[in-house]
């Protein structure tokens, strides 16, 4: 297979950034270049919550001139992303269509969850490196210019994802506004940091051991590729390393800092704040070992290319990870374990068996999946309004590996399990989706609440199901001793929704026993 040339492009909340990449089957990933311009969109979106003109035109003049790189490469493909400053802005409709109109790039924006998993995958690009450190307790910490990201594995599988809404650039110019001295720099971002981070220890990390840190960020990470700082295991630094490292930065000007390390004055106000939410960070997680690979939006956008592309393979599972991230959440919310999965089984056998007809996807089923784990987490909240309530805890919880769509189609799957299932029109738009999302979360919502119904009085008498699909008619065998006089007289109403969306009659047969 020929190689194929593709370009990523991240309107950061700092800078823009542009990679031009090799991908073929034999060489996998190799970056060709990467370009660079400074423009901070975070400081006008977070502060006034829009983007001035001003910034606007040199977006596009910069983005202009990237185009004419990509062509000069011949680029096959490219993705342009833009997130934080340009998401959390009022006036993003105008900006994209400007930046469309006038340069012929169409940029999406991509919500925090997202953000995040590209990341992660341009992490586990590592590959060895990447697997052997996740085989002990390991903390992902993504440090954006608007948010903190701060991920645990555990047994290999990433099974909690939190945000805080303290970014570098956040943090940076709090500090400008207070007009503080580099002095205090350490004791006011730990100030700023501290409480937030004892509850998440707290909260979510509460008997997990962690050893590891992966850092992933655009300042601090850079640095440390330095042999001269990391020794001879690039990108590694023990805690005590990175203390004693962070230590010598507050001993410094930003003048002295830029020449040492060779970076730009300008920059050296975030590589401090980064440095010293590190080094909170392996305080609070008592964490041994950190590791920061040098990773970028940018890579995962390649990454995640070649791999829908089919032009690399992949080596970790991150179906997986979600799946884990949704039994943890579950968990928190004292979900039956048994009964999640009885009603799993049940709608993924159903799944199949009429697969000749729904016209879903394979990433379809996996959402029913998804959902079925999640089905029941709003009763911790309500008995009486858990559809309602399940909805708000899904989509108030981030689960890296699904798009907010997903998120959104999961979260009223598990919704409409237990409610009504509302038609097309206002309905639609209330959920946030288009047509095509509204039928597929329709036609999921149909099999989870027949799967319920078949487990109606949650003692799991259906261990052995069988689907055939015959005629007008989906025979549901059910090898039972126990009675399903309840699950039979209660399963009516599903059963028509069910009827209503595929056209079919789910009928229910007892294996008869001597």
């Amino acid at each position: 297979m020929a190689v194929r040339t593709f370009a990523a492009i991240d309107v950061g909340s700092y800078e823009l950034a542009m990679k031009i990449f090799e991908i073929s089957p034999k060489v996998g990933l190799k970056e060709i270049d990467h370009i660079r311009h400074r423009i901070e969109l975070g400081t006008e979106s977070y502060g006034s919550g829009k983007i001035s003109i001003e910034r606007v035109n040199e977006l596009c003049d910069v983005l202009g001139d990237f185009k004419k790189i990509m062509d000069s490469y011949k680029v096959d493909a490219y993705k342009a992303y833009a997130t934080s400053a340009v998401r959390e802005a009022k006036n993003t409709v105008l900006v994209l269509d400007t930046i469309e109109s006038r340069t012929g790039l169409k940029v999406n924006v991509i919500s925090n969850s997202e953000q995040r998993f590209l990341d992660y995958k341009a992490i586990a690009s590592k590959g060895e490196g990447f697997r052997k450190i996740i085989e002990k307790g390991t903390a992902i910490v993504d440090l954006g210019g608007g948010s903190l990201q701060v991920s645990l594995f555990d047994r290999d599988s990433l099974v909690i994802t939190q945000n805080i809404r303290l970014g570098v650039l956040r943090i940076r110019d709090r500090l400008m506004a207070m007009q503080a001295k580099p002095s205090r720099y350490a004791e006011l971002v730990g100030e700023l940091v501290d409480n937030q981070l004892e509850v998440l220890k707290k909260m979510h990390f509460k008997g997990r051991e962690i050893e590891n840190i992966i850092f992933v960020d655009d300042y601090f990470s850079p640095v440390i590729q330095n042999a001269s700082i990391s020794g001879d295991r690039k990108g590694y630094l023990s805690r005590e390393g990175c203390m004693e490292f962070v230590k010598k930065l507050q001993t410094k000007s930003r003048q002295e800092i830029a020449v040492s390390l060779g970076m730009e004055e300008e920059k050296v106000s975030l590589l401090f704040c980064s440095a010293i939410l590190v080094k909170r960070m392996l305080e609070v997680m008592d964490a041994k070992l950190l590791w920061a690979p040098g990773v970028t939006l940018c890579d995962g956008m390649a990454y995640e290319y070649a791999e829908k592309n089919k032009l690399i393979t992949i080596d970790h599972d991150f179906e997986k990870d979600i799946l884990a991230c949704c039994e943890t959440i579950s968990k928190r919310y004292m979900g039956s374990r048994k009964r999640s999965e009885s009603v799993e089984n049940i709608s993924l056998m159903i799944f199949d068996s009429i697969r000749k007809i729904h016209g879903l996807k394979k990433r379809d089923r996996f959402l029913l999946q998804l959902a079925a784990r999640l089905y029941d987490c709003g009763k911790y909240i309500s008995m009486l309004n858990a559809g309602e309530c399940s909805y708000n805890i899904i989509m108030s919880t981030e689960i890296i590996g699904l798009s907010h769509l997903e998120r959104e189609m999961v979260a009223n799957i598990v919704k409409y399990n237990r409610l009504d299932f509302e038609y097309y029109g206002e309905t639609a738009r209330r959920m946030n989706m288009d047509r095509e999302a509204y039928v597929t979360v329709a036609k999921l919502t149909a099999i989870l609440k027949l799967a319920n119904g078949l487990d109606r009085s949650h003692k799991q008498k259906f261990k052995k199901v069988k689907a055939v699909l015959k005629e007008n008619e989906l025979i549901l065998n059910v090898d039972t001793a126990e009675d399903i006089t309840l699950e039979k007289s209660l399963i009516g109403p599903k059963a028509d929704f069910f009827e209503e969306v595929y056209s079919i009659k789910p009928v229910i047969r007892q294996k008869k026993r001597v």
